[in-house]
């Protein structure tokens, strides 16, 4: 039997990925002051060990306004380049390519975490949590139009201004690489700033930035254009997109500027959806509601892309991959849910790698289970994705 697509090697520029297993950029408000934790350590090193050919840490603010919550990490400062170094190297040493996304929040900063309400954070309860610079915590947008209904007005970035907030995306990927990161990600989705930029809704500015499709997209070609001039040539470059938003924004503007930024170095675009309107937009949240964004771009554009969204089972992504329907699988929840599913995935594929998916430390003894005990079954084996559709508790 041919190994699975979701364990070939993949080559982009000079980085080669083990597996097409990539876990997706996730938020865990766990920061202190911008900088990682413990917390951050343990989380990507159990991805990393998990057996994932590429892990992004998570969306990192490229400037201090760009925070969305307290406990936001952030990448303005060369003060952070250690932290950074340190998740790098550790998951480089466990075989996985480190990758970091890059992003800004814009109107979406000043909130309370998710878990607490996920409302606009108030002054008094940010103070009680170490926040000493609340009124330089600002929040910008590219009009003055708030993010939902009750929710405060931004101030309306001015043109003199942009050149700087570009120079923070081109300074924040200098410093991801120095800290060793091989692959990153340019965060222009899910409603932050760079998506404001590109939505109809959010922006409604009538100068250069805005006033037409071309205006709205010209932000995001700028800091891709700038993030190229100082990333390495043999380093990938990601750009997540909101492929629909269902606000203005959708698969035919998206393949526009994908076409746009192939050319100046953008490799995969990541296939995502929502943000502007604060909900999913690509109708129900049901298996692999976003494959199809990413099956659109990688036809139409030419550039590759990634697919994520409930992306649970290991046949499904195989399938995903076998249809020519994207180049990459990211997973976010469900692995959250199991950090070793590449190795459940490569056992359930009959893929060649077995129980070498994961490092040695736990492969080895899995392996050696599996000789010894024959017939028994792991707690994680059972459902693959139709059986699934139908006994989901």
């Amino acid at each position: 039997m041919p190994n699975p697509l979701l364990f070939t090697p993949l080559t982009i520029r000079g980085t080669t990925l083990k597996n097409r297993i990539v876990v997706a950029p996730m938020h865990q408000y766990s920061a202190f002051h911008g900088h990682a934790t413990d917390w951050h350590l343990m989380n990507i090193g159990r991805f990393a060990a998990g057996g994932a050919g590429l892990v992004f840490i998570e969306s990192t603010k490229v400037e201090r306004r760009g925070c969305g919550t307290v406990g936001d990490l952030g990448i303005w400062h060369d003060d952070f380049i250690p932290h950074f170094r340190r998740m790098a190297d550790f998951m480089r040493a466990h075989g996985c390519v480190p990758a970091l996304q890059i992003g800004h929040s814009g109107r979406k900063a000043r909130m309370f975490r998710p878990w607490e309400g996920g409302k606009p954070l108030t002054q008094d309860v940010a103070e009680s949590q170490g926040v000493t610079d609340w009124n330089a915590w600002e929040l910008v947008a590219p009009s003055a139009l708030p993010g939902g209904e009750g929710e405060p007005i931004p101030r309306a970035l001015a043109i003199a201004e942009i050149p700087a907030l570009v120079q923070h995306w081109a300074d924040a990927a200098r410093r991801a690489h120095q800290a060793g990161i091989e692959v990153l990600e340019i965060h222009a989705a899910h409603g932050y700033l760079l998506h404001q930029f590109l939505s109809p809704r959010a922006n409604v500015r009538n100068d250069q930035y805005g006033g037409s499709e071309a205006g709205r997209m010209r932000l995001v070609i700028e800091v891709v254009e700038a993030i190229r001039a100082v990333w390495p040539d043999d380093k990938p470059l990601f750009l997540r997109l909101s492929v629909e938003d269902d606000a203005g924004w959708g698969p035919a503007q998206s393949v526009a500027l994908a076409r746009i930024v192939g050319p100046r170095g953008v490799d995969v675009i990541d296939c995502s959806s929502g943000g502007i309107t604060g909900r999913p937009t690509a109708g129900p949240a049901t298996y692999g509601y976003q494959v199809q964004f990413a099956e659109q771009l990688r036809r139409e554009s030419g550039v590759m892309s990634m697919a994520v969204g409930l992306i649970v089972h290991a046949d499904q992504a195989e399938a995903i991959l076998q249809a020519g329907q994207a180049d990459l699988i990211a997973l976010a929840r469900e692995i959250l849910y199991n950090p070793n599913w590449p190795l459940d995935a490569a056992r359930k594929l009959g893929a060649e790698i077995g129980f070498g998916a994961i490092p040695a430390q736990g492969g080895w003894w899995l392996g050696k289970r599996a000789a010894a005990a024959r017939g028994v079954i792991p707690s994680t084996f059972g459902h693959g994705l139709e059986s699934a559709r139908t006994t989901a508790p």
